[in-house]
């Protein structure tokens, strides 16, 4: 009879307008994940088919080998374009429950998510720093490219990165309830 009422009370908490409230926002965060990933993948295969608007934010280098190496430039960065689509569009897959292997697609997007806030926050604060002359490389720098990391591209990635880790906070799984009762 215990486990009636614990499996009744979890049932009714599934449905409480708090957990509602929490699964909506859990939506919402996968949802702007995604939004952000498909941007960064567009443009990504935006520059893989010859495009050259906001080519110069990611760096001269960039522009260079798409200039000299169009062919391999476009392959690369077509493999970009697809590896930045399947991370941003498989959660929300796993979160409509339409992936096999949700745990690993959660433990991946896990590590993806870590790595892109690691990557954008840290690309923030040095093009920052570079742009307000608190760190200035001996060589000097890309201006394009680092008001594009510092307000464009790392920023997103950042955002990006929040919000499908949110998510994932917000869908984890929950431990098996413990008894607040005595057993005496």
């Amino acid at each position: 009879m215990g486990n009636v009422a614990r499996s009744d009370r979890a049932a009714r908490t599934a449905r409480s307008p708090r957990a509602a409230s929490t699964r909506r926002t859990a939506r919402i965060l996968v949802l702007i994940a995604a939004a952000i990933g498909v941007v960064h993948a567009a443009f990504s295969a935006y520059w893989a088919l010859g495009g050259t608007w906001l080519l110069s934010t990611i760096g001269a280098i960039a522009v260079e080998f798409s200039r000299r190496e169009p062919v391999e430039s476009g392959l690369m960065l077509g493999a970009v374009a697809l590896v930045k689509a399947l991370a941003a569009l498989i959660p929300v897959a796993v979160d409509a429950q339409r992936m096999p292997w949700p745990r690993a697609w959660r433990a991946i997007s896990w590590v993806g998510g870590g790595g892109i806030v690691l990557y954008g926050l840290v690309n923030i604060v040095v093009s920052g720093a570079v742009l307000l002359r608190i760190l200035v490389p001996e060589g000097g720098y890309d201006r394009d490219a680092m008001i594009g990391h510092a307000l464009l591209w790392d920023p997103l990635f950042l955002v990006w990165g929040l919000a499908l880790t949110g998510w994932l906070w917000l869908t984890r799984p929950v431990g098996k309830a413990v008894s607040s009762g005595s057993a005496s």
